[in-house]
């Protein structure tokens, strides 16, 4: 449980601000405490990934990737590959789909929480994604695509529905500013 301990820890001061989000709360905490290996893709119902919020320097924009595998816009993140420092996990994966390497952290405090579904592709049957997303800002926004994506976008805040009508990223784009008062 050790491993775990903080991830669960920083799961309760999120149920303190954001008590709205009981039941995905609740979800992420029964499947953390009930699976020992729920950092690992051996994990078969689901596992751990960790995503970021990335800002450009101004705060107008958020980095998304037009994800290769599920050909939807979303933010950068992925397989936490049994490391459970999820924020750093948020950071690498940032670094690695986006080629931004200087990245600052906002707020060491999970910004978001999300459960989904991952189809079956190819060998890999469907399972779940217990999402943990942080805040962090670029320094710059030169970025490079990597194989993952298609392509990336710097997406203004006010146009993100023009990129995606997925319930967890215009959640995030709610969220990101009270986040930060």
């Amino acid at each position: 449980m050790s491993h775990r301990r903080p991830l669960l820890n920083d799961l309760e001061e999120y149920r303190k601000r954001y008590p709205r989000e009981t039941d995905t709360l609740s979800r992420f905490v029964d499947f953390v405490s009930a699976h020992e290996d729920c950092f690992l893709r051996s994990q078969k119902l689901g596992h751990i990934t960790a995503s970021a919020w990335l800002l450009n320097p101004d705060s107008t924009s958020v980095l998304l990737t037009h994800h290769r595998k599920l050909n939807r816009w979303l933010q950068p993140g992925g397989h936490a590959d049994g490391d459970s420092d999820i924020l750093a996990n948020a950071i690498r994966e940032a670094q690695e789909e986006s080629g931004i390497t200087s990245i600052q952290v906002l707020s060491e405090a999970i910004f978001d929480l999300d459960i989904h579904t991952i189809p079956t592709h190819g060998k890999e049957t469907a399972h779940l994604h217990y999402d943990v997303r942080y805040l962090l800002q670029a320094k710059h926004t030169r970025y490079v695509v990597s194989a993952e994506s298609h392509d990336l976008a710097w997406v203004d805040m006010q146009q993100i529905r023009d990129y995606s009508e997925e319930d967890s990223i215009l959640r995030m784009a709610d969220k990101w500013p009270r986040h930060c008062a």
